[in-house]
């Protein structure tokens, strides 16, 4: 009888012990990034939308960076084609106007223009990405392998703002939440490039 006691605490201990290696073990793991998304306050209301940092990182960063400065603020939504999108970001209003520099397309197989308020970058042709962007009303498969996916809106309520969105309406901030220190972290040598340019041309708001 001794010796089965002696087993069962002898069961107890190991068993607390692999308890408490696991447990130090989850704590010691680091957490993934918080999620990050962006709040686009317009003249219509409020759009969130959740940015794929992971999946387009460099699309991401300049979208960040330019939200940051502060690049956005004021912008009008220039183009806005009914049952197609709504399209901003365009310095001048005229949709021929960009930050000063162009970047490379991040296509990614999975991002796919299958439904609504689909973020993704405007564009002259291939490598020609700048600050220009536009949110889906409908599905646009056609537009897969030509416009950079990097984001989508989150909630019905947001794209109800979306739909509610006319030519002329006004972007009036953009506030970037969650962690992009390690969006930002990979893409530093480029941000600071962009940021050359954006010092001469459009300096921090």
């Amino acid at each position: 009888m001794a010796s089965f006691n002696r087993l069962i605490i002898l069961f107890a201990v190991t068993l607390m012990a692999a308890v408490g290696l696991e447990t130090a073990g989850a704590a010691d793991t680091p957490s993934a990034p918080a999620p990050v998304r962006a709040v686009m306050e317009t003249t219509q209301g409020t759009i969130v939308l959740a940015l794929y940092a992971q999946k387009t990182p460099y699309t991401v960063a300049n979208f960040i960076n330019l939200a940051n400065r502060g690049y956005y603020n004021g912008l009008t939504f220039h183009r806005v084609i009914d049952n197609f999108m709504i399209q901003g970001g365009c310095p001048f209003g005229t949709g021929r106007g960009g930050p000063g520099y162009t970047f490379k397309d991040e296509f990614v197989k999975d991002l796919v223009h299958d439904r609504p308020g689909i973020l993704s970058m405007a564009n002259a042709g291939p490598g020609t990405n700048g600050s220009q962007f536009f949110i889906t009303h409908v599905p646009t498969p056609w537009l897969n392998g030509k416009h950079t996916i990097f984001g989508s809106v989150v909630s019905p309520k947001d794209m109800a703002v979306v739909n509610a969105i006319k030519k002329g309406d006004k972007i009036i901030s953009v506030t970037i939440e969650g962690d992009i220190s390690q969006v930002m972290a990979q893409c530093r040598a480029k941000v600071d490039q962009w940021n050359l340019v954006l010092d001469k041309k459009f300096p921090v708001k």
